[in-house]
């Protein structure tokens, strides 16, 4: 009976979504993005900034990664699940390794709430490990397509209140470094590599397994509120942060005005409480087509943006949601997929702004969206604390995150374009004493990151140390470091 409930409910929320859709006219197939026109040829998630490389290989353990760096004379870099958007993943010419067949597990400890995998390992295996045992993962990014080595070399974060980056919940890494040798790092074992491989994006070693802090999965209740923009801060702070029950949190403000935010937030309820999601995690392989085509209805048709404000985001987040923490942490990135890719792709940029700076920068970043005529769907904003472990932290104090989700042409003349008014939301960022995020296109311009990254400085000198010959390296630290 609660899977013919659950399979009712679903139902019931993809028709209401059909009938909205279909009434402005919006139904259509969904059409695939072109396959890789050569294994070589290595693409992201966006389809933009390939990077042609000279060979791949896939390694199977740490051993794989060892005799790949040993026998491989030139520049190396790292990919797993290509969610990073800007040559991140390959350095032209270079050798790359695929790290997503080292995806095993290596221990559980449910005693200790500890977990150890082979760095290629996705969040939703995982999931699939924990959930059985009564447990979750502590800190990820909101869908569990990523890998979790991945994840850690980016310093991922999520909507988990009071948490921070994921590198708050790390224990240890196996690290494969430049000559070879295979090294364990922790806080107190070269805590100087441990704080440079996370969110280093490669630049010292390969991360080859991971161990981890879990937690329990617990029930969870979706509560929503519009606040104003103007008080939204002392919001969080009163009525999220300082609740012990918050468990996610984020807060969208919606096109094209971006001044209403939307707080939703899950919080703890009792084990007792009745689900109105039974399932315990996100089916796999789910279709998403009528997401696909809400994604293209908002950005182009006439009135998509309104018609997202007033009637599809409403209608999403009113009904009453009570679910397991796992089955909310393994949402498919499938369902933000669009229809296709071949002449618009859809991207992800984010900046980091401090308590003080809130108000001023959501203000200003609305205007440059709107002067700019970008093509934005969302901005989801989380909260962080400042991240204690990180040589390259994107967060040096507590501090907002504004996550923009928008639309852009493939060809050149879009991304000049684009480039252009990110860069003029990095120096708003700046102004107001914040960061951007690295793992995106790669607009900032040198004097930026320098500003924005001054202890680049300090991951320079190491790498210098233990890569001398600026082996592992990636299009990202090609242009920057």
């Amino acid at each position: 009976m609660p899977d013919l409930l659950d399979s009712r409910r679903h139902a019931e929320r993809r028709a209401l979504l059909a009938g909205a859709l279909g009434a402005a006219g919006s139904l259509a197939a969904a059409d695939s993005s072109a396959a890789e026109t050569s294994p070589l040829q290595l693409h992201n998630v966006t389809r933009l900034y390939p990077v042609r490389v000279s060979r791949v290989n896939a390694p199977d353990v740490a051993a794989d990664i060892a005799a790949s760096v040993a026998s491989w004379s030139g520049q190396i870099a790292v990919g797993g699940g290509r969610y990073s958007m800007g040559g991140q993943i390959g350095v032209k010419g270079g050798l790359h390794l695929d790290m997503r067949r080292m995806n095993r597990l290596v221990w559980v400890k449910p005693e200790n709430r500890t977990v150890r995998v082979q760095a290629g390992m996705r969040w939703r295996d995982l999931q699939d490990v924990l959930d059985p045992l009564g447990l979750a993962v502590k800190i990820m990014q909101s869908y569990s397509n990523f890998t979790i080595g991945g994840s850690v070399s980016v310093n991922c974060h999520g909507r988990y209140v009071g948490l921070g980056p994921v590198g708050h919940s790390v224990r240890a890494l196996q690290l494969v470094m430049a000559d070879g040798s295979v090294q364990e790092v922790g806080p107190n074992r070269r805590p100087d590599l441990f704080a440079a491989a996370i969110g280093g994006y490669g630049a010292v070693g390969v991360i080859s397994e991971v161990e981890l802090d879990v937690v329990a999965n617990v029930p969870i209740e979706r509560r929503v509120q519009s606040v104003p923009l103007e008080g939204y801060v002392e919001f969080f702070k009163q009525n999220v942060l300082s609740d012990p029950t918050a468990v996610l949190h984020n807060a969208d403000l919606l096109p094209p005005e971006f001044d209403a935010p939307v707080s939703v937030t899950w919080h703890r309820v009792e084990d007792r409480a009745p689900l109105t999601e039974t399932s315990r995690l996100v089916p796999r392989g789910a279709s998403y087509a009528l997401e696909q085509n809400a994604i293209f209805l908002m950005t182009e048709m006439p009135g998509g943006r309104r018609l997202r404000e007033k009637v599809i985001h409403p209608m999403l987040t009113r009904p009453r949601v009570v679910k397991w923490l796992n089955h909310e942490a393994s949402l498919d990135a499938a369902e933000l997929e669009p229809r296709t890719r071949a002449m618009s792709t859809y991207v992800l940029q984010e900046y980091f702004i401090p308590e003080a700076g809130f108000l001023a920068f959501a203000r200003s970043m609305a205007d440059v969206l709107r002067r700019r005529n970008v093509g934005a769907l969302n901005i989801s904003i989380r909260h962080s604390p400042a991240d204690r472990v990180s040589l390259l932290p994107w967060a040096r104090q507590d501090v907002f995150s504004f996550v923009l989700y928008h639309k852009q042409r493939t060809w050149d003349g879009a991304q000049q374009r684009v480039g252009r008014w990110t860069r003029e939301l990095i120096d708003l960022a700046l102004a107001h004493g914040g960061r951007y995020y690295l793992p995106y296109q790669l607009h900032a311009t040198a004097a930026q990151f320098a500003q924005a990254y001054p202890e680049a400085a300090q991951l320079r000198r190491l790498k210098e140390s233990v890569d001398p010959r600026g082996r592992f390296s990636n299009e990202l630290w090609r242009r920057y470091l």
